[in-house]
């Protein structure tokens, strides 16, 4: 088939988290005839999602391209993260679409990243779709839906022209659409809107010099690194010599040995792409994400791509417990160092400066950051985390914290355990409404500070189920520092294996975290105290042994389950003298201070 741009469309989906954008991706997939009948693909949900964790968390996290051809059209998606921690996914792969499809909740409506990535499209002039999904719930309100949208566009809209856009209505998880709540049988509405209201490539296809401007990047073993981005002038070509420009006066030459447009999935090799088209590019392993692949007597760079400054920092160095080196592969500072490294290369909104042993790598905030650190894990790595902390700003001499803003939404029983939570962490209170389905929506503006731990609290205040988010709203002075409110630890002063009598008579003292042989060190944090100061305790203790027989020592020991903590809430567990210990098999917390008389004489000073 011959392309011309004017048979290109470049969308990206956009929505808050689990509003349905990877599911609408799945129908557009399927119902393309992307996949043959009997391909596995068919019967499978969330296609795009192809990390581990985005299949645990039920989250996307990194932004995906994939290509569907329908009625003479090649249509590039691109399915992007819905929670603002990966905010930065969106913000460069925004760069490669011409128009948005917006997908909003028909119960719940627009939420804080609805906001967050609408603002950042109409920015950038792309055209945008509504669509309106999961009008099948019971609680579904479509009516006050749309002049929520009405409101969010008058907000948002820079321009007038951006206050008209088509709506669209949709169950994405069965594959249907339609113009009005009638819907028909698939999504060939949502095809024909794509060709009709979303504009062609605004590019330059005569120019004899080409530009593409690197928004991702992606590798394998057998052809290295790949630049994906869009062409925005002129055509690219098999075998060709381009020069790869910065933002300032450097100037790197190149030559592309493979070029590859995208099918369903999948790559398929080319030897032409003309612009308007998303690409992948190998041969110029010297480009990062932002740079200009050009060619031509005097090549010009495009405008790099801008992100929003990382809220959150947190420690990340080699492990320095008495157990280090027996679980992990790669345990050394430098191979840490080696792993950050590539991960900058495609995370782009991460920030590592060197820290001591180790390194202090900033992000958007804890999830984030514990994503990267799960991810280390899994790859084998061992490493010690420290608690996060907020990344100040100075402006106008004037030291500021970033501020969110925070959406909660709970049922009523549970709205005084809130109210008295986010009191504590003097968040302010800017509305609180009771929703359709009888819940309570609250918005708050909170430091980011203050958000650091407060999702497991309210998770155990409400018993699971309070659905919250935020998103960045700027940066404010420093009114007065939030400090973490918890109760001692319970510290093991001996090295060994854990036993069910000494753990018998420490679960009276407090919470446990491990259970009985469980290898321990001196320094390490076994469970939470019911006291405010930290507690140190033998549980390496064993019974001793005589010939008495009492009822008392012999009946039989009945243990509490011990708490078993995630990474997040490892991560929010920790106070500022106190490190995590990240392995392959184990999360174990411990003092940075071991010994418990240096301890306490650091504490005294």
């Amino acid at each position: 088939m011959t392309l011309n741009k004017d048979k290109i469309r470049n969308v990206a989906i956009i929505a808050h988290v689990d509003h349905g954008k990877t599911t609408l991706v799945d129908g557009l997939l399927k119902q393309s005839h992307t996949f043959r009948d009997n391909q596995a693909e068919m019967n499978q949900t969330l296609i795009m999602d192809s990390m581990d964790q985005e299949h645990e968390r039920g989250i996307t996290i990194t932004a995906k391209q994939t290509c569907v051809y329908y009625d003479g059209y090649k249509i590039n998606i691109i399915d992007t993260p819905g929670h603002a921690d990966f905010s930065g996914e969106v913000e460069r792969t925004l760069n490669m679409a011409d128009g948005v499809l917006l997908i909003v909740d028909a119960q719940e409506g627009p939420m804080p990243q609805t906001k967050f990535v609408l603002q950042k499209a109409l920015e950038l002039n792309l055209k945008p779709v509504v669509i309106i999904n999961k009008i099948d719930k019971p609680a579904a309100r479509i009516n006050e839906v749309l002049s929520e949208i009405e409101s969010l566009f008058l907000e948002l809209a820079t321009d007038e022209s951006q206050l008209f856009y088509p709506v669209y209505y949709a169950i994405a998880r069965e594959g249907k659409a339609g113009k009005t709540t009638d819907l028909d049988d698939d999504l060939h509405v949502i095809f024909e809107s794509i060709i009709n209201d979303i504009p062609a490539p605004n590019v330059d296809s005569d120019s004899d010099s080409a530009q593409l401007l690197v928004a991702a990047l992606a590798g394998d073993n057998y052809l290295g690194k790949y630049c994906i981005g869009k062409i925005f002038r002129g055509k690219l070509k098999k075998g060709q010599s381009v020069k790869i420009l910065t933002s300032g006066p450097v100037e790197r030459r190149a030559k592309i040995d493979r070029l590859y447009s995208y099918r369903g999935l999948g790559k398929e090799e080319v030897s032409e792409a003309i612009a308007g088209d998303i690409v992948a590019i190998t041969g110029v392993s010297e480009a990062n994400i932002g740079d200009t692949i050009a060619t031509g007597e005097n090549p010009e760079a495009l405008p790099g791509i801008t992100l929003e400054a990382p809220t959150l920092s947190i420690y990340i160095g080699p492990n320095t417990s008495p157990l280090k080196g027996r679980e992990g592969e790669f345990t050394t500072s430098r191979q840490i160092a080696e792993r950050l490294e590539r991960e900058l290369e495609t995370n782009i909104a991460l920030k590592i400066q060197p820290d001591g042993l180790g390194y202090k790598v900033s992000g958007r905030g804890e999830l984030h950051l514990s994503v990267l650190i799960e991810t280390m894990r899994r790859e084998g790595y061992e490493l010690e985390a420290g608690r996060p902390e907020v990344v100040y700003k100075e402006i106008d001499g004037i030291k500021c914290e970033p501020i969110e803003d925070l959406t909660i939404e709970v049922s009523p029983e549970f709205v005084g355990a809130v109210s008295q939570e986010l009191g504590i962490r003097k968040a302010e209170l800017k509305s609180q409404e009771i929703t359709t389905s009888g819940t309570t929506r609250f918005v708050y503006e909170i430091s980011t500070a203050a958000l650091i731990g407060l999702r497991n609290n309210l998770l155990t205040a409400t018993k699971g189920t309070v659905i919250m988010s935020s998103i960045p709203n700027g940066y404010k002075p420093v009114d007065s520092k939030y400090k973490p409110e918890r109760n001692g630890a319970l510290v093991s002063f001996e090295s060994g294996v854990s036993t069910a009598y000494a753990l018998d008579s420490a679960q009276a003292r407090g919470i446990l975290f491990i259970p009985p042989g469980a290898a321990v060190y001196q320094g390490m944090i076994v469970g939470l105290s019911n006291k405010k100061e930290d507690i140190d305790i033998n549980i390496c203790r064993e019974k001793q042994l005589t010939n008495m027989r009492t009822h008392a020592s012999d009946g039989a020991i009945q243990l509490t389950p011990y708490t078993q903590l995630s990474l997040e809430q490892c991560l929010d567990f920790l106070l500022d003298d106190e490190l995590l210990e990240v392995t392959p098999q184990s999360l174990r917390l411990r003092k940075r201070q071991l010994d418990p008389i240096k301890r306490k004489r650091e504490n005294r000073v």
